[in-house]
């Protein structure tokens, strides 16, 4: 009784969990002794799970985000619950989960977000589409243009950071308590970057504050970091001057400038806007990816048309009292309408109507190594400020590197070989990647980029997340 009026699988289920440690989580829970009221009917799934406190978890699933919710305190998401009401629905048949009729605090949740999702993206409660305007457009207009005063005069105080640090040289920056050349600064490298970072925010700059972090990272990380703060500090000067100059750019660009310094479009504005324009097809999730700060959840879901061949990757935030309300795992097909953000080289985009349930998708075509540094290549003549770029290769096969130094993926005539990213030994990257493929090729989705290639799924023949 998935989407299609079927049952999901195990393997649905398991990947739409964040982690190996929620999947470990929700197995103990898809036995029936913890769970009651369960029910489920074409579009949703429910239960009430007994847990540590007096009252149960209520637990709720709509099948055709999917969404979750769960009144448990779990930051994660989908919660250790709901993967279990999964599970137990997915492998115990009727005699576990029957059909039925919700729950009332079921319908309650269901009907709230079919009332959402009849409401443009972003539109409030009671409001059509222009509910989202603001009601005086000129105080708008003038705390937009007071904003970017802000940030123009934050980028020329980093002007003049970049500038002394220059002429005091980059070994500055590595000695202890000498790091901060900005006029009246003290304190270590490390501090004088955060204080910099901090001013940035005061501008209402966060792009060009998450840059300046990013430069304080670098300062004595390993042997080659004084190139890597020049290459990165030529990449701050270069967005600096590139806003400071913003009204003799190519419009693109200028869009593309905007974004990386902070300034972000609404959803609802590209979606109903005025100058909407959305793209329908039919898009192949390739991947789902989470990242938690402590303060932000951060899900990344990359797509792919079927029709167009265009990438897209599309961003949702969560929080303690703010769940993430969707979950695309890979291997599905959503035809739906995409808005792009604007930009030089577009790739973010907002999800707008869905024009069909999501249903099981094939394992997407791709391309070889040399294609896939090309696209990369392309992508950041684009967009200069760009770490990687999504790529499906076809025929790949993991190799040691030379002299036992990191892994490779291999071309099939063996020719061409390119580097994994070191990031994804931390999470046993490699050796998983190896292991699914068994020395013979495979199709894998990832970000291609400087650091190399960072693999997020590899179909086997169905996706598996890495």
């Amino acid at each position: 009784m998935n989407p299609q009026g079927e049952r999901w699988t195990t393997d649905q289920v398991l990947a739409l969990a964040p982690d190996e440690a929620s999947r470990k989580a929700g197995g103990k829970l898809a036995a029936p002794e913890p769970w009651s009221e369960t029910g489920a009917d074409e579009a949703a799934v429910w239960g009430q799970c007994k847990g540590s406190g007096k009252q149960p978890y209520r637990t709720v699933v709509d099948l055709n985000g999917p969404a979750f919710t769960c009144s448990c305190p779990s930051r994660k998401f989908p919660c250790k619950h709901a993967l279990g009401l999964l599970l137990l629905w997915a492998g115990g048949g009727d005699r576990a989960v029957a059909a039925g009729e919700p729950a009332s605090w079921a319908v309650e949740w269901l009907a709230g977000r079919r009332e959402r999702a009849g409401r443009p993206a972003g539109a409030a409660p009671g409001g059509g589409a222009g509910s989202r305007a603001p009601a005086d457009p000129e105080a708008a207009e003038r705390r937009a243009a007071r904003r970017m005063q802000r940030i123009g005069a934050g980028a020329v105080e980093l002007e003049q950071r970049l500038e002394d640090l220059l002429h005091s040289g980059l070994a500055s920056a590595g000695r202890a308590g000498g790091g901060d050349s900005s006029p009246g600064g003290s304190g270590s490298a490390g501090g004088s970057w955060d204080e910099t970072a901090a001013r940035m925010v005061d501008a209402q700059a966060p792009g060009l504050a998450a840059r300046v972090r990013e430069l304080g990272s670098v300062v004595a990380s390993g042997a080659d970091w004084p190139a890597r703060l020049l290459e990165e500090c030529a990449l701050l000067h270069l967005l600096d001057q590139a806003f400071l100059g913003l009204d003799r750019l190519p419009t693109p660009l200028a869009a593309t400038v905007r974004s990386r310094v902070g300034l972000t479009t609404e959803a609802a504005e590209l979606l109903t806007g005025p100058d909407a324009a959305t793209v329908r097809d039919r898009w192949l999730v390739l991947a789902q990816q989470d990242s938690d700060d402590g303060k932000l959840l951060t899900r990344r879901i990359f797509l792919r048309g079927e029709r167009t061949g265009r990438m897209a990757l599309h961003l949702s935030f969560g929080g303690s009292h703010r769940p993430l309300d969707l979950a695309l795992p890979p291997g599905l097909v959503l035809d739906a309408d995409l808005a792009y953000y604007p930009g030089a080289r577009p790739l973010r985009a907002a999800l707008g109507e869905r024009h069909a349930p999501a249903a099981p998708g094939p394992v997407p075509p791709g391309c070889g190594i040399d294609a896939a540094l090309t696209a990369y290549g392309d992508a950041l003549r684009d967009d200069p400020w760009l770490d990687s770029w999504p790529v499906v290769l076809t025929d790949v096969t993991p190799i040691p590197g030379r002299d036992g130094a990191g892994w490779q993926l291999a071309d099939a005539d063996g020719e061409s070989a390119l580097p994994l990213d070191p990031r994804c030994s931390g999470r046993s990257g490699w050796w998983q990647l190896a292991a699914i493929s068994g020395g013979a090729p495979v199709t894998v989705f990832g970000e291609c980029g400087h650091r190399g290639f960072l693999p997020l799924t590899v179909w086997d023949p169905t996706p598996v997340s890495l």
